[in-house]
């Protein structure tokens, strides 16, 4: 057996279409990192320096999901029927494919991975017709399968859930280039609190009492309706205290926290925050959209949920996952958000049960898994997958 050589740079491509995508590709990169694997590299595939088509893109999906929620549910649907899903999906390939050989061209890396499918299928794309045979990685970051996501170019796979590896499967992919990691999340995320570091949290939130912490969060972009979903839980007649992370949405946080002082329970109000570990070690109960990174940061640090304001698509199918699960409950609206908030604040084995099925769903340690996997597939002597050799 020959001896194993690094490959020298790894290039991580995501999308800022929320903060998830990102916030995986980093800690992917971390985990290849700590393991001195390789150098990694980071890239917005949507930023506008890379791509004025994509940027242009990602506008749109942002304003569709905004403004036209039912129109995007549509679309998203229909690209996942049989042909008019592959017609879609080469399309979109072929549309970014300048762009990805562009990164490609630029960074000359020893192997790409991607944590969105517009990406992913560009470069799916440019192998197929024989422009590189660079290894190519799909990360993919939510509990559901999109068309878009499945390239048999795509060397290796790595899915959140068993059942995941077993659709993608069923879409044609090879299981042996298929691994259930869990989704990549950072390492603060992997570390249990202690009851005495949870106490440390919840005072340097400022709450001195000992009644249950809400924490609320609408996502990187503060997405969602969070200003009404606190109004329901403060009309409740219960002891609690919220906390707010109102992420980017600045007229959200000023108008919470112009409202703060009028709320009959204590509340923080917080921007966008590096502090979320810290955040969820404190919290008994989180209220968010079912962005599939908060998910798994939420399962791994063994905090129950409670989504709300899904995104029609993949959210509404990571949230109906997260149910059937029994590590989360689904409210449709704000009047069933409060009635669950107090049977859970009543019923505190419900409570207890959701915190044992988050225990059990949660992966910790998946972005050192998918870096060690990775080490271990590239290093392979002689290593041949989808007509591109690794090394």
């Amino acid at each position: 057996m020959s001896s194993k050589i690094k490959p020298a740079k790894i290039l991580l491509v995501s999308a800022s279409v929320g903060a998830g995508h990102t916030q995986a590709a980093r800690a992917v990169q971390t985990a290849i990192e700590s393991q001195e694997l390789a150098a990694a590299q980071v890239i917005d595939f949507m930023a506008g320096e890379n791509s004025y088509l994509n940027t242009l893109v990602k506008e749109a999906y942002l304003k569709l999901i905004d403004n036209f929620p039912d129109m995007y549910d549509l679309l998203y649907r229909f690209s996942q029927m049989p042909l008019p899903g592959s017609k879609v999906q080469s399309l979109m390939a072929m549309a970014m494919k300048r762009s990805m050989l562009k990164l490609i061209n630029i960074h000359r890396p020893d192997a790409i991975i991607c944590t969105h499918p517009f990406p992913c299928g560009a470069a799916a794309y440019l192998k197929h017709t024989r422009r590189i045979n660079t290894p190519l990685i799909g990360v993919i970051t939510d509990f559901a399968i999109h068309r878009l996501w499945c390239y048999k170019e795509t060397d290796l796979y790595f899915v959140a859930t068993p059942e995941l590896k077993q659709e993608l499967v069923m879409h044609g992919i090879d299981q042996a280039h298929v691994y259930a990691t869990g989704i990549p999340i950072g390492p603060k995320f992997s570390h249990i609190p202690a009851t005495a570091e949870q106490r440390a949290a919840r005072y340097a939130l400022g709450f001195s009492n000992n009644h249950p912490i809400i924490l609320l969060m609408g996502g990187g972009l503060g997405m969602g309706d969070l200003e009404q979903a606190v109004l329901a839980i403060d009309a409740l007649h219960l002891p609690l205290n919220l906390v707010v992370v109102a992420g980017r949405n600045a007229s959200l946080r000023r108008s919470l926290s112009a409202k703060a002082h009028a709320l009959a329970h204590p509340v923080k109000v917080l921007g966008y925050t590096r502090h979320v570990p810290e955040l969820m070690a404190a919290a008994d109960l989180l209220i968010t959209k079912p962005g599939a990174l908060t998910i798994s940061e939420a399962l791994s640090m063994q905090l129950p949920l409670l989504l709300y304001q899904a995104i029609p698509g993949q959210e509404e199918e990571n949230a109906a996952y997260l149910t059937r699960k029994g590590a989360a409950l689904w409210a449709q609206n704000t009047y069933s958000l409060s009635n669950t908030v107090y049977e859970l604040l009543t019923q505190p084995e419900r409570l207890g049960y959701m915190r044992e099925m988050a225990t059990l769903l949660g992966r910790p340690a998946a972005a050192q898994t998918i870096a060690s996997t990775i080490s271990q597939e590239l290093f392979r002597t002689g290593a041949t997958m989808s007509g591109g050799r690794f090394f």
